[in-house]
């Protein structure tokens, strides 16, 4: 019984993080499996951060690719906890997991899927080791994505369930301290500060497992609780309830009856720029509402929609304005905060919507998404939500991208285009023209993630064609398009839903500072760097362990490594924590060894930026900052409940242990009030398995003893080792001196002053295209040609000649080398062009008839304002320029018909030219393909096979021709092909014919025979108002006609086959073949079909051969008089007879040609052909039987006429082919 509730739970622990990871909003630029992919992960966070002003919210890793692994994100948090609140969010509550997964976890929960995409907070919410994941209690309700919390419930048998505020439970109790030194506990003072606390139980929800949280901050003393039942079995919510409570948490209220007591909530949001605002959805799977409260929800109002809701992005500044993405993939806006929602675009990608940035984009109203066009494929486009119509829509790029590949992030937005199986990728900084990333040569990415865009810098990860488990970092350009090698090799570990996430830190409040893991010689290593991946280090392992034993490790042979992984739940902390208002402090999970090792794992703390370490604990703890960073709150991470924690004053060095509840808790998460000076936190958890949700407040206010004054604090000065300039700049801080009780004030100032260094080599980087070799030196790599200048480089202008290194990016150092390893500006030389290239603006080789190609043209040397080009599209047509800015949006152009066309571009100035070609196919679906067979074929005689196309495509079709019941099929570029039958019987043959992404085909059976008897049949003129030429008709009336001559004979079936030609007149060929088996000989054989020849040639002439096509219709059957009806042999016989057949046939050949040559002078055809025009515009009919293919009328393919004068030319030039040495034929090789 006690093994059910934990599988209970264990499932729901699976399922939400699954639910939260597949759902929550990413922005990466990605596709691969397409071959790569390029993720955003915005500073690091793992649910995404679209909380910068502007829309600049952390874009989780997202792979351009169909099946994409994704990165954690590195998202850097912008400011401390009690800064300005992050807008553009996604607001949304998150999940703790299920309860077995806390008891082993130490209390660690997982996140809910936020609503399928819902968007968390930055300061709440995590993915990748990043910088400021101990802040996540401080700061977690304080998040732009709303920062709600899921926790799991827990029921205290002994409470009333009333839950009524006499219930809540008040004690307070201090046990002991004890030196970080010595592990010794302290007896405690008679005057020991006592933490207050009270617990509220939720009573009624035992069942429900999931919970979201909701604390607006800001000194409010509102909190909002939503708890849930999710059946798994059914995938939706069944049960709800909301709880409210305006004492900071001492009580809740249950508020289900202010939204409906049969509304069934699903998700709750709270508006970033106003934390007043709340919005609250009801369950789908029940009905489609929005459920609004403007205070803080004590009412609500609720309002129907046409849609269900997977997502919402708040605008970073107006608080009224709404995204909501739709369960059909659509797009909705509303600028009265939910109230009205009107149609922005169909077709979205799955969270890749941004909204406008501020500063950049001119239009508050704008907004940035991946949208699909009619044939699928995505398109990078932007307009306002209020006038989104087709004519207002623009598209930065010219041409289509990958899918889930955009990403909108600070000044930057990047999106890949994969190529013929390689994946490029673009930027655009500040909104400008999109130009291609430039990474080394032959790095090969084959998968891509932006970590990073703080300080107009663009920090990537990018995996190489040779890496499997491990990354390189690379760091950019002010531009974001030159990126040079940081770190190589950095590790990786596989998330909960087997997502990738870099094992990459960057230090809060400490600018330029990154750890990292990286993978060396199969063993993994943490390094650390102050300068952003110029130079990085081993950490030096403390000198005595938490006994003060000495811990003997030298370097580099032995180091300390840390755990960088950060939490999936923003209410307990990750493995490694900094603060941005606690400069240097640095609290992590490691071990001490040649490697990083989950075994003898501790906790670490660095006061002085990773200079110097010390253990503090012996396990695991998670670890929160309090009072801004003055203060260390530790809470064991055990198997077991607990009802201590740990407070330290002194940076680790001494905890004092109090008791936050009577009864041991299950620590799910950890909630404190972000930006106030309350100094309330709140533990959520549960007493047991079966019990209800705990909420116990706890006011810490009393642990200080006054207010920080100026004689509290001390000044630090940030060093490297020792060395004091850390990039550029020497910089001290003012911090809290270590012991102090005191209180800090809300406007504390960290950086007391910050002087620029004087320059030296290791402020500067490797530029683009060269690499640090082991002397230090920066030398240009092998495929990079230092001479090179940009083609924008005009004549008489200036431009800056790279030495090799450029300065670190936010690195403020003066004088000293910089004038040596700066860029120098030197006059553009003139030049010849040279490396001249020519590509599409989709960069394929095809594009369909009757749209507009757009070629761009590319030089990578030569004045471009100097140097003329001309591009000669292959068709007749050629366009010139007289430089090649003219050139920057494309050069469009539209062919008229199918083929392959060679495009040349040349580039040309006084002092030479270069010039270039690529082959370009144009294309045109095929509609229709008719395969032109005989009917019969003589055994060992070459036959033709046509295959007749519509709209023909001259050079770009492929046909496949399957003969003779082959298994493997002839290939060709020709709708020709001539073969030999050497088997009797009936013969296959099917063509298929493949033109851009459309396959067709035709099949016809062709009787393959040693010697046949044919006959040409006409019929009386009443069949041809009835004819509406289209095989199936022909098919049917064939088989009347073979029936209507049993009737007049006493033949075998098998022995007859009719085949009626296609147009009018309505003509048909008569087959006579002979038995199967016959055993006679061939003489016998002969002499049978003389015998059924003459008989049906007597029926015939006296017209006793007749058929009635519908009631009242009687058509009779005659013998065209043009044929003596010949025996057709493959037989090598030579007579008199068989030279006068061979003299008839040459003369009927004669006779044709000369119709067909002057058919317009013969006055009944010259009648024939216009009857003929009048009746093809009524005749619409299928062309195929594959209901799939278009239907298309008699205008459109070859007339009568034509198909008449082609078979008659067939019929000639086949007969004469099929002619034996001694036997005079008929025309044998009839299409239909």
């Amino acid at each position: 019984m006690g093994s059910r509730p934990a599988w209970r739970f264990s499932l729901c622990l699976c399922f939400l993080i699954a639910t939260h990871w597949t759902t929550c909003a990413r922005a990466a630029i990605t596709g691969a499996p397409r071959p790569s992919g390029l993720h955003a992960h915005h500073d690091g966070w793992l649910r995404e951060k679209r909380s910068e002003p502007g829309g600049r919210g952390c874009l989780r890793p997202q792979q351009l690719s169909p099946e994409p692994r994704r990165l954690g994100d590195t998202q850097e948090e912008r400011g401390s906890a009690e800064g300005p609140e992050d807008a553009g969010a996604r607001g949304v509550s998150q999940l703790l997991t299920d309860r077995p997964f806390r008891a082993t976890n130490g209390g660690g929960d997982a996140l809910d899927g936020n609503h399928s995409g819902g968007k968390w907070s930055k300061k709440s919410t995590f993915a990748r080791p990043k910088r400021s994941e101990a802040e996540v209690a401080e700061t977690a309700a304080d998040g732009a994505r709303s920062g709600e919390s899921a926790v799991e419930g827990a029921h205290w048998p002994d409470r009333d369930a009333a839950g009524a505020p006499a219930s809540a439970q008040r004690h307070s109790r201090t046990e002991s301290s004890w030196s970080g030194g010595d592990a010794t506990a302290l007896t405690p003072r008679q005057d020991e500060p006592k933490l207050v606390s009270t617990t509220f139980a939720l009573a009624g929800d035992s069942a429900h497992n999931q919970a979201m949280v909701h604390w607006s901050g800001h000194n409010s003393s509102v909190i909002l609780i939503l708890t849930k039942l999710y059946d798994f079995n059914l995938g939706s919510v069944t049960e709800s309830s909301l709880w409210r409570s305006t004492d900071y948490g001492t009580t809740y209220e249950k508020v289900n009856d202010k939204v409906g007591l049969k509304t069934v909530l699903s998700y709750l949001y709270v508006c970033p720029t106003n934390k007043r605002k709340i919005m609250v959805l009801s369950d789908p799977d029940r009905e489609s509402s929005v459920l609004i409260s403007s205070d803080e929800g004590a009412s609500y109002q609720k309002f129907r929609l046409s849609f269900y809701i997977l997502s919402l992005l708040f605008h970073p500044t107006q608080e009224d304005w709404v995204l909501a993405y739709s369960h059909d993939q659509k797009l909705y806006g509303s600028t009265d905060f939910g109230r009205k929602w009107q149609l922005v675009h169909e077709y979205v990608t799955p969270n890749r919507f941004y909204w406008s940035v501020i500063g950049l984009d001119k239009e508050l109203d704008l907004v940035h998404m991946e949208a699909h066009a009619a044939d699928g494929r995505a398109q990078y486009v932007t307009c306002r939500v209020q006038t989104c119509s087709e004519s207002s829509r623009n598209f930065p790029f010219p041409g289509y991208i990958d899918t889930s590949s955009l990403v909108v992030q600070d000044d930057y937005v990047f999106i890949q285009v994969t190529t013929a199986g390689r994946a490029s990728y673009y930027v655009s900084y500040q909104r400008e023209p999109f130009v291609r990333i430039k990474l080394p040569k032959y790095s090969l990415p084959k998968d891509m993630h932006i970590i990073s865009t703080d300080e107009n810098q663009v920090f990537a990860a990018v995996q190489e064609w040779n890496q499997n488990d491990t990354y390189n970092l690379y760091i950019s350009d002010t531009c974001g398009i030159y990126f040079t090698l940081a770190l190589e090799n950095v590790k990786t570990t596989r998330g909960l839903e087997g997502n990738m996430m870099i094992d990459l830190y960057e230090v809060a409040g400490i600018k330029g500072m990154f750890i990292a893991n990286r993978k060396l010689d199969n063993q993994v290593k943490t390094y650390i760097t102050y300068n952003k991946g110029r130079d990085w280090r081993l950490l030096q392992a403390p000198a005595s362990d938490l006994a003060g034993n000495d811990i003997l490790c030298i370097l580099p042979f032995c180091s300390l490594h840390l755990h960088l992984q950060m939490s999936e739940n923003p209410y307990t902390s990750g493995s490694i924590s900094s603060k941005s208002s606690a400069p240097g402090i640095i609290v992590a999970t490691g071990n001490i060894g040649s490697e990083l090792s989950y075994n003898n794992v501790g906790m670490y703390i660095s006061s002085d930026a990773g200079n110097n370490w010390r253990q503090i604990f012996e396990e695991e703890h998670s670890i929160w900052f309090l009072d801004k960073g003055g203060a260390l709150l530790a809470v064991k991470q055990a198997t077991v409940p607990t009802r201590h924690l740990w407070i330290s004053f002194d940076e680790g060095k001494q905890w004092s242990k109090h008791s936050f509840s009577m009864v041991p808790l299950f620590v799910d998460g950890v909630l404190v009030e972000p930006g106030a000076e309350s100094q309330i936190m709140t533990f959520f958890g549960h007493f047991s398995h079966h019990s209800e949700w705990q909420l116990i407040k706890i006011d810490y206010k009393s642990i200080f003893t006054r207010r920080c004054t100026e004689g509290d604090y001390q000044t630090w000065h940030l060093h490297n080792q020792g060395e004091p300039c850390v990039m550029g700049e020497k910089q001290i801080y003012m911090k809290r001196r270590p012991g102090n009780h005191c209180m800090l004030g809300k406007d504390y100032s960290r950086i007391l002053s910050a002087e620029p260094c004087i320059c030296r080599a290791s402020d500067f980087e490797c530029d683009y295209g060269y690499e640090r070799r082991s002397d230090g030196n920066c030398l240009p790599a092998f495929w990079f040609n230092p001479a090179s200048v940009s083609r924008s480089c005009s004549y008489g202008r200036n431009y800056l000649n790279s030495t090799g290194y450029r300065k670190v990016v936010s690195n403020n150092c003066t004088k000293g080398v910089k004038e040596i390893y700066t860029a120098r500006k030197q006059q553009c030389p003139v030049r010849a062009p040279r490396g001249l290239q020519l590509l599409t603006s989709e960069g394929k080789m095809t594009a369909a008839l009757g749209t507009n190609v757009t070629f761009l043209v590319h030089l990578e040397e030569g004045d471009s304002m100097r140097t003329n080009i001309q591009l000669d599209f292959g068709d007749g047509t050629a366009v010139s320029y007289s430089n090649l800015t003219w050139t920057k949006d494309g050069i469009k152009h539209v062919y008229k018909s199918a083929g392959i066309y060679r495009v040349t571009a040349l580039a040309e100035n006084s002092l030479g030219f270069d010039s270039t070609s690529l082959y370009l196919h144009i294309t045109c679906a095929v509609e229709h393909v008719h395969l032109l067979a005989p009917f019969v074929a003589i055994k060992n005689k070459e036959v033709n096979l046509t295959a007749v196309v519509w709209p023909s495509n001259p050079r770009t079709v492929t046909y496949f021709w399957w003969l003779s019941n082959s298994t493997e099929p002839i290939i060709t570029l020709e709708a020709s092909i001539s073969y030999t039958f050497s088997v009797e019987g009936m013969n296959t043959v099917t063509v298929q014919v493949s033109s851009e992404n459309t396959i067709l085909q035709d099949t016809k059976t062709i009787a393959v025979q040693e010697f046949f008897k044919s006959l040409l049949l006409s019929f009386s003129p009443n069949l041809d108002e009835y004819n509406p030429n289209i095989p199936e008709w022909r098919q049917d009336v064939g088989t009347v006609i073979k029936k209507a001559l049993l009737q007049v004979s006493d033949f075998p079936d098998e022995q007859l086959l009719v085949a009626v030609f296609p147009g009018v007149p309505t003509a048909a060929e008569l087959f006579i073949l002979p038995q199967k088996n016959q055993s006679e000989g061939r003489k016998k054989s002969e002499e049978d079909l003389e015998h059924i020849s003459a008989v049906l040639l007597n029926a015939l002439n006296q017209n006793l051969v007749e058929f009635e096509l519908k009631p009242g219709i009687r058509v009779i059957v005659y013998i065209t008089q043009l044929t003596l009806a010949p025996l057709v042999d493959s037989s090598p016989r030579h007579s008199s007879s068989a030279m006068l057949m061979l003299l008839s046939v040459v003369f009927l050949g004669l006779a044709v040609f000369l119709i067909y040559k002057f058919k317009r002078k013969i006055p009944w055809i010259n009648i024939y052909a216009e009857v003929n025009q009048e009746k093809e515009q009524e005749m619409i009919g299928s062309v195929s039987q594959s209901e799939s293919t278009p239907k298309i009328t008699l205008s459109e393919f070859s007339t009568a006429k034509e198909l008449k004068e082609k078979e008659l030319d067939a019929r000639i030039k086949g007969g004469m082919g099929c002619v034996s040495e001694s036997t005079r034929e008929i025309p044998n090789c009839t299409s239909v």
